[in-house]
């Protein structure tokens, strides 16, 4: 067991858009929330319903988003905030396969996340009528499920974890990187780098998270968040020692299911119980 504290918190409303950083979060079965907007609530899709991310569309990395009140507004670089609407049409989705439902966000959301990306977009929230289970493989008999993430409600990362990356990163004359190119949903100070790899579960006073599965990363990491610009790092660097052959991929941080606690608030400052596996 290992005692370490919350650094920071941060939602994603829009996947794939940029996040919000937040003092404190409610805690949903489904993960991190602001009042009543959840993360990974909404999604950009093509016109068949399929996903769209910075994978493809790294410019996503622009679009801001805002709690304003209680209300999700999107700020697409040359066009004034928008509201998503909450509840129009119903639209069939996919995200890695998986059949969703969400609501249109309405034409104005779509006109400017269309003018932005240069591609026929429209922006859904997730219909909770038709919930997504996470891998059973991965959280057994729990019943976890997740609105739009690429597959579990919580990314957890350790602090020192990117502390040794950029260390990497600079012997080879790298630029350290900020947080933000994972897009994690909570921070740890106080493990060590990687401890979070052999994590069993989390528990911040009523909130008990379990730590189900490495984070298999992709290009995302190497867009500029602030920019959308692209390069090799820092998965050229990550590939060199943290190489998962089981899962095709190179991992960092780990995603996470929420077993106790839910309709709990975390803040930053919390003290964290780590247990083990060993």
């Amino acid at each position: 067991m290992k005692r370490a504290t919350i650094s920071a918190l941060s939602l994603y409303p829009v996947k794939s858009c940029r996040g919000i950083d937040v003092p404190r979060a409610g805690v949903t079965r489904t993960g991190l929330a602001c009042g009543p907007i959840r993360d990974r609530e909404w999604m950009v899709v093509d016109p068949r319903g399929r996903f769209v991310t910075q994978r493809e569309a790294p410019e996503l990395a622009l679009v801001r988003t805002v709690a304003d009140g209680g209300r999700l507004e999107i700020v697409v670089p040359g066009h004034p905030p928008i509201a998503p609407a909450p509840d129009g049409i119903g639209r069939e989705a996919e995200v890695w396969g998986a059949p969703v439902r969400g609501f249109d966000a309405g034409d104005a959301c779509a006109r400017a996340l269309c003018a932005h990306l240069g591609r026929e977009v429209r922006l859904v929230r997730f219909d909770d009528r038709l919930p997504r289970p996470c891998n059973p493989d991965y959280v057994g008999a729990t019943g976890a499920t997740t609105l739009f993430s690429d597959g579990y409600p919580i990314l957890v990362i350790g602090r020192a974890s990117l502390d040794d990356l950029n260390a990497r990163l600079v012997a080879k004359g790298f630029p350290a990187l900020p947080m933000n190119r994972f897009r994690p949903n909570l921070v740890l100070d106080g493990l060590d780098a990687y401890d979070e790899d052999h994590a069993d579960t989390i528990t911040l006073g009523t909130v008990t998270l379990m730590l189900v599965k490495p984070c298999t990363r992709c290009e995302i990491t190497t867009t500029d968040q602030s920019t959308a610009q692209r390069n090799l790092e820092p998965l050229r660097t990550l590939a060199t020692y943290r190489r998962d052959d089981r899962l095709a991929g190179v991992t960092f941080g780990m995603n996470a299911i929420v077993v106790a606690g839910a309709g709990a608030t975390l803040g930053v400052g919390d003290d964290a119980d780590v247990a083990f596996r060993f």
